[in-house]
């Protein structure tokens, strides 16, 4: 999935002289709906502004090369924060999710899940999504709107795999594992369920 570079924020730069620096990655806890891989990239042309992005499972944050090791930590926590708020107001339509899916399909079993419509629902508060292999329909639920685009794509797929897997055994979740954020979104979902949110998900086997 192609990145998309997201407006930075503004803040003053320290009174430190400029200089070049080499790019660096730097792994740090991960917040709400922030990936845990964090590379921070310094610029001598950048004066005043910071911004970021998601390129794939890393995000890219790009500072002026001047600003002290504080003020990067503060504005790197400054820039997950900002990607979550800004991520959980996308909420891709039901045309949007059908083009999703055939994406996913394509992507992770070579195209052979082929959905008549995908679609969300609000109607399922027990489960986060719902497939009919006889129809080829697939429906998500209107909570997982907000929830960070990994997990939906999670859940998509989760769907996608009952047009070939009917149930829950071994061959559904080898078709999982090629996703490599299948681990990352049980745990997001599994932390919502302990909150109380939403129902258990199905163990995997």
């Amino acid at each position: 999935m192609a990145a998309d570079p997201l407006p930075g924020l503004a803040g003053e730069n320290p009174a430190r002289g400029a200089g070049s620096s080499p790019h660096r990655t730097e792994n740090r806890p991960a917040r709400a709906a922030a990936a845990s891989a964090v590379e921070v990239r310094r610029s001598t042309r950048r004066r005043k502004s910071v911004s970021a992005y998601r390129e794939g499972d890393r995000t890219i944050v790009l500072i002026p090369a001047r600003m002290s090791q504080a003020e990067e930590r503060r504005w790197v926590g400054v820039m997950l924060d900002k990607l979550a708020a800004q991520e959980s107001r996308r909420v891709p339509g039901d045309t949007e999710l059908s083009e999703r899916a055939a994406r996913l399909s394509a992507q992770y079993f070579d195209g052979r899940a082929r959905p008549v419509s995908v679609r969300w629902v609000t109607n399922q508060n027990t489960r986060w999504g719902s497939c009919t292999p006889a129809e080829g329909s697939i429906r998500l639920s209107h909570r997982l709107q907000g929830m960070p685009e990994y997990v939906v794509d999670y859940v998509l797929l989760h769907e996608l795999a009952h047009l070939l897997v009917p149930g829950h055994g071994p061959e559904f979740w080898r078709l999982l594992e090629a996703y490599p954020r299948t681990e990352r979104a049980r745990g997001y979902l599994e932390g919502v369920v302990a909150a109380g949110q939403l129902p258990q998900l199905p163990t995997a086997r």
